[in-house]
């Protein structure tokens, strides 16, 4: 007995399955784009604590999203991240602010033991996407902390950069985004690079211990005569 012969027409499926997967293109991968920042040359320049740096939970991932004309996203078929969104963004606006503020003591939280900082910089970034059909969109949100604790800044920003429309384009907006954050983060920095020191609080002085006067010595009691036929000394 012979086994059955499969139809020609399943053969000739499965063969064009086998071939579609062997052509399969592969996924892009991509970067932000952090431009071209000026090196730093100031060793002695303003210290920045930059962080930490909160960023969305829905941007938490290798997809990268697309915005839909419905307000909603779904991820790309053509492209991922190449690594961590949050670590491209923390190096990018390192650099930038570094760049901006001509100095190499900004450093990302958390701060290196013995590195005092003149100022921190909280950053929240709570969107960051683009569509096909939808332009780059950033907002964000910054407090600045002096060296005394006091907030000195808190400023809430919106920004949006236009694109081509391809993937690449839609990264490439987004990185000019985070540039354009960078750069009024620094300008809202500039003016507390010259705080005055913190005056170290006065140690505060042991009170003094009162002092306990000596017991006196018990006095002894003079001596009265009593006029009588004898004269008595009573004490």
């Amino acid at each position: 007995m012979t086994a059955p012969r499969l139809p020609l027409f399943l053969l000739l499926a499965g063969l064009l399955g086998l071939a579609g997967c062997s052509t399969h293109q592969p996924v892009s991968l991509y970067q932000l784009d952090s431009g071209s920042p000026a090196q730093p040359a100031q060793s002695a320049g303003m210290a920045v604590l930059l962080g930490p740096v909160v960023v969305a939970d829905y941007l938490q991932r290798e997809t990268l999203l697309q915005r839909q004309n419905d307000g909603s996203l779904q991820g790309s078929t053509d492209g991922r991240w190449a690594g961590s969104l949050s670590s491209d963004i923390n190096q990018l606006m390192l650099r930038q602010v570094a760049g901006h503020l001509d100095s190499q003591r900004v450093v990302l939280a958390p701060a290196p033991l013995g590195f005092t900082p003149d100022v921190q910089v909280l950053l929240t970034i709570t969107r960051l996407d683009s569509g096909v059909s939808q332009p780059a969109i950033l907002d964000a949100q910054w407090r600045l902390i002096d060296r005394r604790g006091q907030v000195r800044d808190n400023r809430i920003v919106h920004l949006q950069e236009e694109h081509a429309g391809s993937t690449a384009s839609q990264v490439q907006a987004q990185g000019v985004l985070l540039q354009r954050l960078a750069d009024q983060l620094s300008v809202a920095l500039k003016p507390l690079a010259n705080q005055p020191a913190v005056a170290e609080a006065p140690r505060k002085q042991a009170p003094a211990q009162p002092k306990v006067a000596a017991p006196e010595k018990p006095k002894m009691p003079m001596a009265v005569p009593i006029r009588t036929d004898m004269e008595v000394f009573r004490f």
